[in-house]
């Protein structure tokens, strides 16, 4: 995989595919927490901290950036 910063995000390649992500900021934020080796309900607090929002909707929020990016084939585990 290889990833791009942009002004609103992130793009990344599957290299393996050659298919084209874009992530949100949010997104974004959450898949470099998972590639520093957070665990997502740690992620999950950290949003709802920042952005001030309750903590179930940011624990879906970042459950479904993961299932996006395992069903693209981006992360696996």
């Amino acid at each position: 995989m290889s990833t791009t910063d942009t002004d609103d995000g992130t793009v990344l390649l599957n290299e393996r595919t050659g298919r084209y992500w874009q992530l949100n900021n949010t997104g974004a934020h959450v898949l470099r927490e998972l590639l520093d080796g957070h665990q997502p309900a740690a992620i999950a607090t950290g949003l709802a901290n920042r952005y001030g929002i309750d903590s179930q909707q940011a624990e879906r929020d970042v459950s479904a950036v993961i299932e996006r990016l395992r069903g693209s084939e981006l992360v696996i585990s």
